[in-house]
């Protein structure tokens, strides 16, 4: 069962990126399986800081790889 979490960052994730939400899993590497670069990236965690009310440190943001990465820091933080 997919978390309410999830389905909100997947949402978001399917509508910046331009890519059917269907496609991303919680093992969707963000960069590599959908071809995010650096700007991307940053668009991402201002949506989630904005979304979430959360803020992520730059040294956080590098080791966002994954769907499930942001899923649990989101989890951690809010």
């Amino acid at each position: 069962m997919e978390s309410e979490l999830f389905e909100r960052i997947r949402d978001l994730l399917a509508e910046q990126l331009d890519i059917e939400p269907s496609t991303i899993t919680m093992d969707s590497d963000i960069m590599e399986d959908f071809d995010a670069d650096s700007l991307d990236i940053v668009d991402m965690v201002m949506t989630l800081e904005d979304e979430f009310e959360v803020e992520v440190p730059d040294e956080v943001v590098e080791n966002l790889r994954t769907v499930g990465d942001v899923v649990r820091f989101i989890e951690e933080n809010t």
